[in-house]
C-alpha cells in the first residue's frame, strides 16, 4: 500500500530547508542572477546541514534521508532557485548515488564520503558539443596503457565544471561498438591535462556555474575506473534516472513558487475596483497552477515510494520529470501573465521563473524524448527489466540485473 503521509523526518527536512533558503537564498537571489554569480560558499553552508549527503548512508558519511525527504529538500531549494536544487542533482543524484550504486569500496571510501561530507564537490560530464540525447555516439576516447586510461574530449555544459573536485566523466574505449564501448572514470581536479571553463550568455540558471571540460592526454589510474569496460552507458543511463528524480521535484518547487506568487499579487493587485483574483481568467491561471503543482508532486512521491521500496522506477521517473518540467514552464508563463506588466520586469521574481524553468525541459531528457520513452511504455514496446535493489535505508545497492 502506497501511503503519502508525509513523516515526522518529512517535514523536519521540509522545514530545515525552507528556514535555509529564506535565510541564505532569498535574501540575494535577485543580485546574484542579476550579475550572473554562482556562490559556491553556500555549498559549504549546505554541506554543514548535510544537504550535500542528504540519501548517502551514514556509513558514507551522508544523512541517510529517503527519497521522500530528498524530494522535499530539492523541493524546497528550487522554490528559491534552480541553481542551488542543481547541486542536489549532479554532485548527489547524477554522481554520489552512482558512486554508492556503481563503485567499488575504495572508492567509496576515496570519493563518496569526502562528497557526501561536503570536502569535495562532485559532478557529471556526459554531454558533448555533438552529443546530448544520443548518449552512445560520445566522440571523447579512452585509450588504456598500463595501469593507466589516456582520455581525450570534449566536455560542455556541465554543471559545476568551474567548482568541482570530481569528474564523473564518460568515454569510449571502443567508438565502432558504439553504447557498448562507453566507460566511465573518476577524473579529479589537477590531473595534468584536464582544464574546465565557464560558459556565459546563459538564458537561466545565472547563478549556477555551468561550463565546459577539455580532457587532453588525461591519465587516470585504473583504479578511477567505475565498472568494467563497456558498463559505462548502463551506469550513465542508472545516474540519470536518479538525476530525473531531482529535476522533478526541484520542478516541483518552480511551480509552487509561481502559484505562491501569482497568489500574492492576485490578492495585491486591484482592476475594475476588485482585486484581480476576482476575475474567472485569473482564477482559472491559478486553478491550473494548483491542480498541475499537485499532480507533480504526487508523481514525484510515486517515484520516491518505488525507490524506497527498492524497486525499479524508470518509468516513474520519467513520468514525473517530464509532467513537472513541462508544468513549471507553463506555470512561470501563467505567473507572467498575472504580474501582467510587473511580470515582464526582475522587480518581480516570476521572469526568473520562467527563464530557469526552460532548461530542465531540455536537460536529464528532452520533453520529447520522455514523451516517446512513456508511449513505448503505453505501447508495449518498452519494458522495465525486473530489478531489486536494497530498499532504504541501504548501505549500498544491487547492480542492475
Amino acid at each position: 500500500m502506497i501511503d503519502f503521509t508525509l513523516t515526522d523526518e518529512n517535514r523536519l527536512v521540509r522545514r530545515s530547508a525552507r528556514a535555509f533558503v529564506e535565510a541564505e537564498i532569498l535574501p540575494h537571489i535577485r543580485e546574484w542572477d542579476e550579475r550572473g554569480e554562482a556562490h559556491p560558499e553556500v555549498f559549504a553552508r549546505m554541506a554543514e546541514l548535510g544537504f550535500l549527503g542528504a540519501p548517502i548512508p551514514e556509513s558514507y558519511g551522508g544523512l541517510g534521508m529517503d527519497y521522500i525527504s530528498f524530494a522535499l529538500l530539492c523541493e524546497e531549494l528550487e522554490r528559491a532557485d534552480t541553481a542551488f536544487r542543481v547541486v542536489q542533482s549532479v554532485h548527489v543524484g547524477l554522481n554520489s548515488l552512482t558512486l554508492l550504486q556503481w563503485g567499488t569500496e575504495d572508492q567509496r571510501r576515496r570519493f563518496l564520503v569526502p562528497q557526501a561530507k561536503g570536502e569535495k564537490v562532485a559532478t557529471f560530464a556526459l554531454t558533448e558539443p555533438g552529443v546530448g540525447t544520443d548518449a552512445a555516439n560520445l566522440q571523447t576516447t579512452a585509450r588504456r596503457d598500463g595501469d593507466e586510461y589516456v582520455l581525450n574530449g570534449h566536455k560542455i555544459w556541465i554543471s559545476l565544471a568551474d567548482l568541482a573536485d570530481h569528474f564523473l566523466v564518460f568515454a569510449t574505449v571502443d567508438r565502432s561498438k558504439r553504447h557498448k564501448g562507453i566507460t566511465a572514470f573518476v577524473v579529479e581536479r589537477g590531473m595534468p591535462g584536464l582544464t574546465t571553463g565557464t560558459l556565459h550568455g546563459k538564458l537561466g540558471i545565472r547563478a549556477g556555474n555551468t561550463g565546459l571540460i577539455d580532457l587532453e592526454d588525461v591519465r587516470v589510474p585504473v583504479a578511477n575506473r567505475v565498472g568494467e569496460e563497456g558498463e559505462g552507458f548502463l551506469i550513465a543511463m542508472s545516474a540519470i534516472d536518479q538525476g530525473r528524480y531531482t529535476v522533478a521535484a526541484g520542478a516541483v518547487g518552480l511551480a509552487q513558487a509561481c502559484f505562491d506568487a501569482s497568489l500574492r499579487y492576485a490578492h495585491e493587485r486591484e482592476t475594475f475596483g476588485e482585486e484581480i483574483g476576482r476575475h474567472q481568467l485569473v482564477k482559472q491561471m491559478i486553478a491550473n497552477m494548483a491542480k498541475g503543482t499537485e499532480i507533480g508532486r504526487l508523481l514525484v512521491f510515486q517515484a520516491g515510494w518505488r525507490k524506497n521500496q527498492g524497486l525499479r522506477n524508470t518509468r516513474e521517473t520519467s513520468l514525473a520529470k517530464w509532467h513537472a518540467t513541462d508544468h513549471s514552464v507553463q506555470a512561470a508563463l501563467d505567473a507572467i501573465q498575472i504580474h501582467g506588466a510587473n511580470g515582464y520586469s526582475n522587480e518581480f521574481p516570476v521572469e526568473r521563473y520562467l527563464r530557469n524553468a526552460k532548461a530542465a525541459v531540455i536537460y536529464e531528457g528532452t520533453s520529447q524524448l520522455h514523451t516517446l520513452i512513456q508511449a513505448d511504455y503505453a505501447l508495449g514496446y518498452r519494458e522495465d527489466r525486473p530489478l531489486r535493489c536494497e530498499p532504504w535505508p541501504a548501505q549500498g545497492f544491487s547492480r542492475p540485473g
